[in-house]
């Protein structure tokens, strides 16, 4: 019997109702061209906060039909390197099917990747990216993967085997990496860490990626996903990436004292 996951956020990080949901998505939309990438960072914050950010990166990118989604664990439960590769999520557009192909492969490439569900059953920053992937491609399938490990060579090996799995496909993959900046910290503090961050996923280093956030520190929590997606995209040839929007939670709370910083990057 194949797993279905079911909404555990709706309602709360976004609008369960699918015409409130939609109305929320396009006005998170801009004008743009949208033009192929072979990864982007998104943040999963509520929508009224990551929202902008999030729909912005969406704009300007194209979405193709298959994508792998990498988060952070925040539940702490599950296994380290788990992945669904059976079922469909279900969200209030619609269910999205997981690429049974694509993740069989990947748990084939990769095999300390573990099919977990439990790692999946309330962790949010997996879910509230679909709605923006829906909305822009109706039929897309994906991969859904949640990764509860900081060490740098689990991750970096992580991202060699999505490049080499990618490479065989004959159509286009999108890696999306799902992370909010730094956590909780004031606003001045937030955006000089952040941008510390920012400037070494700019330079698709993963390794100085890592080092930042591990020393500075920046409690980004997605740093992860973001390390294994900047190690594919670079196997895969990426040559540049771009900011395409910035934020903290302050823009819109106008509490500057405590802040979340969100993040929306595409690398090509």
């Amino acid at each position: 019997m194949e797993a279905v996951r079911y909404p555990a956020v709706a309602g709360r990080f976004y609008p369960g109702d699918p015409n409130v949901l939609l109305r929320d998505l396009k006005s998170y939309s801009v004008a743009a061209q949208p033009t192929p990438a072979l990864g982007c960072i998104v943040p999963h914050a509520g929508y009224m906060y990551s929202g902008p950010v999030a729909g912005a990166v969406f704009s300007e990118i194209e979405i193709p039909e298959r994508c792998i989604v990498l988060c952070p664990n925040h539940t702490g439960r599950g296994v380290p390197l788990s992945i669904m590769s059976t079922g469909e999520w279900l969200t209030p557009l619609g269910a999205v099917p997981v690429d049974s192909k694509l993740a069989e492969s990947l748990k084939h490439q990769y095999p300390f990747l573990q099919e977990d569900h439990e790692a999946h059953r309330s962790e949010h920053a997996i879910e509230v990216e679909l709605p923006f992937l829906l909305e822009k491609r109706p039929k897309i399938r994906f991969v859904p993967i949640a990764l509860g490990t900081s060490n740098f060579d689990a991750l970096e090996k992580l991202g060699e085997a999505l490049a080499t799995v990618i490479r065989k496909e004959k159509a286009p993959v999108l890696i999306v990496a799902s992370s909010d900046m730094n956590h909780y910290e004031n606003d001045h503090i937030t955006r000089i860490k952040d941008h510390k961050a920012i400037d070494r996923i700019l330079e698709l280093d993963a390794r100085g990626l890592f080092d930042v956030v591990t020393r500075e520190p920046v409690s980004m929590c997605g740093f992860g996903p973001s390390v294994a997606m900047l190690t594919a995209a670079k196997q895969l040839g990426a040559t540049s990436a771009k900011l395409i929007k910035y934020a903290t939670s302050g823009d819109v709370s106008g509490d500057r004292d405590m802040v979340v910083g969100y993040a929306g990057i595409a690398v090509r």
